[in-house]
């Protein structure tokens, strides 16, 4: 059974292994407004405006708040039909939000809006995001805002769990709808790319990417990490520009295997 102060240490050990920038973030899904964990800031309650999903992130992995949305808190429509806190119209189902600034014909628009990841409507009333290191809640999933090397860190981390790598569906909108949806449904990793509004008003940086999933594999994950990092393969990397480089014994192996000269 998961306990709330590993979560939290595994949090911290993340942070250090992959030497981030911002803290690791805990998703809490919401299904009754009596589950929003206590100290939560709800925006249009607390401070009378409304946040979008992005921002309410990034003023949890920048500035350590606790922050529960429900759909009267949501500056932004697209997790509010994501997240499945209201039913998708037929106007967006049709395409509209995209085209024409961003699909080449109201169809195109259509198609993107009919895949559009989304969980049912009505078994979720809203959200809560806060720093996963000190957060207070069991959460549902985590999310790490990191760059290119600290996702091929990931990424060799979850080869060494499972032997697998990571499938996932890519997109350039709606970056918190693609980082939390897919988790949730399928109890798996998920990498996106933040999308513009993430990058406008969540100020994600350009460097940055996006890794999420399950909390209940977030222990492993830490695990596979550490053992990268004892076997000398984890941050930071040695940059070697070098002809005829020094090869590990199964690269040379496999490799005079195939006929190759080294």
């Amino acid at each position: 059974m998961l306990q709330l102060g590993d979560i939290n240490k595994q949090a911290l050990e993340i942070e250090t292994l992959l030497r981030m920038n911002t803290y690791p973030i805990a998703v809490k899904m919401i299904k009754r407004e009596e589950d929003i964990p206590d100290g939560a800031k709800r925006p249009l309650k607390d401070c009378g405006y409304n946040l979008a999903l992005c921002q309410a992130i990034s003023l949890a992995r920048r500035q350590r708040e606790s922050i529960a949305l429900l759909k009267e808190d949501m500056r932004c429509f697209e997790p509010v039909l994501g997240l499945g806190m209201a039913e998708a119209p037929q106007y967006f189902l049709e395409g509209h939000n995209r085209y024409p600034e961003t699909a080449k014909t109201l169809e195109t628009g259509g198609a993107w809006a009919k895949s559009f990841p989304r969980l049912a409507f009505g078994e979720y009333i809203g959200v809560t995001v806060a720093p996963l290191f000190e957060a207070s809640f069991i959460p549902d999933l985590f999310i790490l805002y990191i760059n290119g090397m600290q996702l091929t860190q990931l990424l060799i981390a979850k080869n060494w769990m499972d032997g697998r790598d990571i499938t996932c569906t890519l997109s350039g909108h709606a970056a918190c709808v693609y980082a939390i949806v897919p988790v949730v449904k399928n109890k798996q990793f998920q990498v996106a790319v933040p999308c513009n509004g993430d990058r406008k008003r969540g100020l994600a940086s350009d460097e940055e990417v996006i890794f999420s999933g399950p909390i209940a594999l977030l222990g492993e994950l830490t695990t596979g990490l550490s053992y990268i990092k004892e076997t000398g393969r984890g941050l930071p990397y040695q940059l070697i520009m070098q002809p005829n480089y020094e090869l590990e014994d199964s690269y040379l192996k496999i490799g005079r295997m195939i006929g190759m000269s080294v």
